[in-house]
């Protein structure tokens, strides 16, 4: 009868601490994924992924052990201009028939101060894999009165080399920058 008491106790006590893992999705109406290069050296253009799919996994409420999944369809790229559109989509940058996403997974985050992370993980873009480090920014949580749901908001930011990619390798840096700044502004809702 102990044994079982100690059994039945033994379960109950692991069962309690036990934090369960809650995954979020991003609301698409409320998510962007925008990249920046220069041009000629003097001027900053802009585009974006408008197809995009990102899954925050965490068990902690202040998401110290929070696990990134992102998917964006590289023919959804706009810059607002569908001739350039149409030359990024080709085998001249991001061959999109043939690298159909580009593909973040994240491997660690670390907590730098308050609402401030920064997150490691390998980025795979045309058929390219490659280590980065993002900085991110948790900007909170708010209920959604349009959807009576809680809303967890993070803010992505980083810099990487297009070269690392072999994206546009026939292009000089005088004419359209190495460095390509990315920010993706996140809302995720509660699966």
């Amino acid at each position: 009868m102990k044994k079982i008491i100690f059994i039945l106790l033994a379960f109950i006590s692991l069962t309690a601490f036990k934090t369960i893992q809650k995954t979020w999705v991003n609301d698409d109406p409320h998510t962007q994924l925008n990249f920046e290069v220069t041009h000629l050296g003097i001027n900053q253009i802009s585009g974006a992924f408008t197809d995009v799919d990102i899954t925050l996994n965490a068990k902690k409420k202040d998401f110290s052990d929070a696990k990134f999944q992102l998917t964006a369809k590289t023919a959804s790229i706009d810059t607002r201009v569908e001739a350039r559109d149409n030359h990024l989509k080709s085998a001249d940058f991001f061959n999109a028939e043939k690298f159909k996403t580009l593909n973040f997974t994240s491997s660690s985050i670390k907590k730098v101060k308050d609402n401030t992370y920064q997150i490691s993980g390998e980025l795979t873009m045309h058929g390219v894999s490659k280590e980065i480090t993002l900085d991110a920014i948790y900007r909170g949580h708010q209920k959604n009165p349009a959807n009576n749901k809680v809303a967890e908001a993070f803010q992505i930011t980083g810099t990487l080399k297009r070269s690392d990619f072999n994206i546009g390798n026939d292009f000089p840096e005088s004419l359209i920058s190495d460095e390509v700044k990315i920010e993706a502004n996140i809302e995720f809702i509660q699966q």
